[in-house]
């Protein structure tokens, strides 16, 4: 097929970079992906205890949150080249960590994991957000949304294989190898460029966060990406602790996983619906129907098949809601500003990991593993309310 057949296919014909930037988001994910089922299911095993993972989880999220607030100070020392070749190696030494199958080695690489695909991914938002043009971000989100879409669909599942197959270390090995390649292949073709930004003050977390967060609209796309990305923590590793849990293998509970982000590379169609009847309509419907299903959902783990199949059509309805990307950031931050405001609104990352892990932390001290589906299901319903906010515009 000709690049401009495909363009026009993709739907972002006029768009420099657009395929290769997605791309590269695309390998990258896919990398992060490898071990997204391997690792909770590696903490139940050592652990033996789905409340005891919670707590493990939570502990690595908060030192990669805090260690991702870092990474603008990073960038601004080193450069923005330099930092993704530190957080490349911090995702190599994740791999060589995480292979050894301790608890301790778990621990820290996986936060050494968290920290390193951080500090690149913000490398990777920076290229996209000095190479893309404004007016075409959401064109653009959508063609990067479903080749992301692609990584996770690919990655769980054939993590957990590669590990029955290999051995523990073999999905790490590859995810080490994934990060190099992106790597390499950025700094290559200087898609990533080598500027400092704005200043070592103007890098400081206690002065970038609250000026993040005193901007209305950068709020309002924090927030709901954190709450998309809060659903999506929850079906990653409650969704393979609950098959285990009801007697499936450990292979089932990666396909399961690796089925659940297929509908995410439906993106391109979901933009076509966002485009014609509006962002906000749109993601008020997908955050009701995903709240309603996975509400369905928790009723319905008695019958651990029909649960499931429950769980698989919220991420449909999920995937709709993940359609929109980052295209609300993407349109709201400043040019001067992009390095910073990228750091500060991928912590949504973060957030969506620690949250439900917090909060189900305590709630499994007193209720079975259901509970966590109840809440989410109903807090992701009161979400939707919160996209009345978005300019009808967009």
């Amino acid at each position: 097929m000709q690049p401009v057949a495909l363009a026009r296919l993709l739907n972002v014909t006029g768009i420099p970079h657009a395929f290769t930037l997605a791309l590269l988001n695309g390998c990258h994910v896919f990398g992060f992906s490898l071990p997204l089922t391997v690792i909770p299911l590696l903490a139940l095993e050592l652990l033996g205890d789905p409340q005891q993972v919670s707590q493990v989880l939570l502990a690595v999220g908060g030192c990669g949150l805090i260690g991702a607030l870092t990474v603008p100070m990073i960038a601004e020392v080193l450069g923005r080249r330099r930092a993704g070749i530190l957080g490349t190696a911090c995702i190599i030494g994740a791999a060589l960590l995480m292979a050894q199958g301790t608890v301790l080695t778990l621990i820290a690489g996986a936060g050494l994991y968290s920290f390193g695909y951080f500090a690149v991914d913000v490398s990777i938002a920076v290229a996209v957000m000095d190479r893309i043009p404004r007016r075409h971000m959401a064109r653009f989100e959508t063609l990067r949304m479903a080749l992301i879409g692609t990584g996770f669909t690919l990655g769980p599942g054939l993590g957990v294989a590669l590990q029955q197959f290999g051995g523990l270390w073999l999905p790490f090995a590859i995810m080490a190898l994934c990060a190099t390649g992106v790597c390499t292949y950025a700094l290559a073709t200087n898609l990533v460029s080598n500027r400092l930004g704005l200043g070592i003050a103007r890098a400081n977390p206690l002065r970038f966060v609250p000026r993040f967060f005193s901007q209305p609209r950068l709020r309002l796309a924090w927030t709901l990406a954190a709450a998309r990305s809060v659903w999506w923590n929850v079906f990653f590793v409650y969704g393979p602790i609950y098959c285990v849990e009801s007697g499936f293998s450990h292979g089932t509970a990666g396909l399961v996983v690796s089925l659940g982000t297929l509908p995410v590379i439906l993106a391109p169609l979901w933009g076509r619906l966002f485009a014609r009847f509006g962002l906000r309509g749109m993601l008020a419907a997908g955050f009701l129907a995903t709240g309603a299903v996975t509400l369905a959902m928790a009723f319905a783990t008695g019958w651990p098949e029909l649960a499931i199949c429950l769980l698989l059509l919220g991420t449909l309805t999920a995937a709709w809601i993940d359609a929109a990307g980052n295209a609300l950031f993407l349109r709201a931050a400043r040019p001067l500003e992009r390095a910073q405001m990228a750091s500060v609104f991928s912590t949504f990352k973060d957030a969506g990991r620690i949250i439900p892990l917090g909060v189900f932390s305590v709630v499994l001290l007193a209720f079975p593993l259901p509970a966590v589906f109840v809440i989410t299901g109903a807090a992701t319903m009161g979400v939707a309310a919160w996209t009345r906010h978005i300019p009808r515009r967009y």
